[in-house]
């Protein structure tokens, strides 16, 4: 089972924001996840962005992999 880190999308039409999850990589964009470990709102100024780093640590740790985006974002935040 490979086990990625990515977003999942919320809220409205034109109005999105997205959850920072662990999931299967199979498993479709805003399918079943295993954990949610934060959450990111670009449409805020400035951007808001809140995550959980022991547990992004964790997964990182056990073998989940980031995806690009995500991986910038948790650079940005300190945790790679």
């Amino acid at each position: 089972m490979g086990v990625r880190i990515r977003l999942k999308r919320f809220g409205t039409k034109k109005k999105p924001h997205r959850r920072i999850v662990v999931c299967d990589k199979r498993r479709a964009r805003d399918g079943k996840t295993i954990e949610e470990i934060g959450y990111y709102d670009p449409s805020k100024t400035p951007p808001v962005m809140v995550v959980d780093k022991e547990r992004a640590r964790y997964w990182l740790s056990n073998g989940a992999t980031p995806s690009e985006i995500v991986k910038t974002l948790l650079k940005k935040q300190g945790v790679l």
